[in-house]
């Protein structure tokens, strides 16, 4: 547990599970009122264009719930240069 299917530990505030045939692992996304994570992840619900924001917290995560938010796919490049 808490590893991604890319192979990263997952990280609260950078780790994202997406649809691969929509946004390639790997690659940086921009959530707009959450900022950048890292398409680390594929989830089994994830399908099309969802995206699953990871959370340390289930709790949090369950309060969190489904919200709609403008995605914007980066590239895989570090937009914050780390």
């Amino acid at each position: 547990y808490g590893i991604t299917y890319t192979g990263t530990k997952v990280k609260e505030g950078r780790t994202a599970a997406v649809d691969p045939k929509v946004i390639p692992l790997g690659w940086w996304i921009y959530i707009e009122g959450y900022g950048f994570r890292r398409a680390e992840d594929k989830g089994s619900g994830v399908k099309g264009n969802w995206v699953d924001i990871y959370f340390d917290s289930h709790e949090v995560a369950e309060n969190f719930g489904k919200q709609k938010a403008h995605v914007y796919i980066i590239g895989p490049d570090n937009p914050m240069g780390e």
